[in-house]
Formats: C-alpha cells, structure tokens, sequence
C-alpha cells in the first residue's frame, strides 16, 4: 500500500494476493474499499493491484478536470512506475470508463479487459439515470453527507473537506457526451462484458456492446470455433448497486482472465 507520483498526481494503490496483475478501478465517489467483498476470491488468482483515482478515496485531487481520458493516463503511468509491461485491468462503473480508456489509449498495457456496468456511450444509461447523474453538485453533496458513502471517503480522504468539490467535479464529467463505439470496435484485446439484468444500463445496450467486439453474429458451433475472443455476462437477480458484491462476478470473471483465446477479429 503506497503512493506514486504520477504526472503530477499523487495516486494511491494497494495490493493484495500473488500472481499475474490485475488492475481494479472504482465507480464514482467511491474507492479501493469498494472491492473488498470480491477481493479474496480474485486474490486466490492474481495480484491485485487497486487503485484510487483522481479526487477518490486516499488520492488528493489536483487542479484539473476529472476526465476519462487523463485518468486512464493515469493508470497507464502508475503501471510504468510498478514495472508492469502488461496487466489485466477491471473497471467498474466509472471505473469502467476509465478501463476502456486506457486499452483504448494504451493498447500495448492491457492484457485483458473486464468492463462492470459500462456503457460505451453517454447515452447507454436509462434516462432516468442520466438525469441523476446530471443533477450531481455540490448540493447533492450536502445532503449526501452522513451515507455510508460520504463515511468511507471522510475516513480515508486527505482532505476530506473536498466532498463537495468531488460531487461537482463528478457531475460536470458525467454530464459530458462521448460514444467510443468506433474505437471499442478496434480494440485488440479479449474484453468481458458483466451487467446486472437490473442495472442501470439495459441489457439492450450490453448485446449492441458485445456486438461492437464481435459478438452475437453467429452460432459459435458445436466444437465452440466461432465464439468472438470477447465475453458478455448478464448476472441474475443484481443491480447496479450489488454487482460489486455478489461471488457471481469473480466467477464470471477468473475463468474469462484464465482461458486461453485468440486475438480478436
């Protein structure tokens, strides 16, 4: 459990478990704690390496805007200072976001990519989930205070007075518009897709994900040759808020990082 400077940034990541790396990434507001239902089981396999990104958790906020793309640089420069060539790396949420950033933007570090409740567009969320996430501000924040969320982030932040700053930062990324789907179609690594069947995103939007990477075109045939490198895993009976908790997504996820597969195409 340490700090790195990286790019001007004070990141904090901690480690747990022995084997081949596997980077975990929160959602929004939230930090490394929020893995830790799931994280002896996927200790049992791999070397944990979690990470709180910019303004989250135990890493400071800095002065810049919270954007997909800086964090994932982020995350790529945190490897190069660990010595890590490649990793696998698993998003959830916001994390998400920032996972398919960096294997979009640096390709030649991620082995293998878990997306958790991720859209590939702004616009993959319900409706009603938009308008949520667009009313976050410092407002928001306030009557956020005293949840178990705001809890976790005033025990471990720096400074935790910058709660309200996080939440406006937070709403001004969430409210900007983005579709990946062009550069998630040329992604050259094997990617997993987990969803909830009552998450915050519709299932909808999970099989036009899965598409993009080459699935849902055709039977896979009997011997199992014409399965896309990429996976898509619908878990029942979750939501956006338990996923993250629930023993159905280290199963989904071990096998899909073990198994071997080709290169997508």
């Amino acid at each position: 459990m340490s700090y790195a400077d990286v790019g001007g940034l004070r990141i904090w990541s901690e480690e747990h478990g022995a084997g081949k790396p596997l980077v975990l990434l929160h959602g929004e507001y939230g930090s490394t704690e929020a893995f830790a239902p799931v994280r002896p089981a996927l200790a049992t396999r791999r070397r944990l390496i979690a990470v709180d990104l910019q303004g989250h958790g135990r890493t400071a906020d800095v002065d810049r805007p919270l954007r997909y793309e800086s964090m994932a640089d982020d995350v790529a420069g945190l490897l190069r200072h660990l010595g890590l060539p490649r990793a696998d790396v698993l998003g959830y949420s916001l994390g998400g976001g920032v996972a398919l950033r960096t294997a979009i933007q640096h390709p030649d570090l991620v082995r293998r990519l878990v997306l958790v409740s991720t859209p590939f567009r702004r616009r993959g969320w319900y409706p009603e989930t938009l308008a949520a996430m667009s009313a976050h501000d410092e407002r928001v924040a306030q009557r956020m205070r005293g949840t178990p969320l705001h809890e976790r982030y005033a025990r471990v932040a720096p400074r935790p007075q910058d709660w309200q700053a996080l939440w406006a930062r937070g709403g001004e990324l969430l409210r900007r518009e983005y579709d990946w789907s062009a550069e998630v179609a040329a992604l050259p690594m094997p990617v997993l897709l987990v969803f909830a069947d009552a998450d915050e995103i519709p299932v909808s939007h999970a099989a036009e994900f899965f598409g993009l990477l080459g699935g849902g075109r055709r039977d896979a045939g009997g011997d199992g040759t014409g399965r896309p490198a990429s996976r898509l895993a619908v878990l029942p009976g979750l939501t956006h808020y338990d996923v993250l908790t629930s023993p159905a997504l280290p199963a989904a996820v071990l096998p899909f990082l073990t198994h071997p597969a080709r290169a997508p195409g």
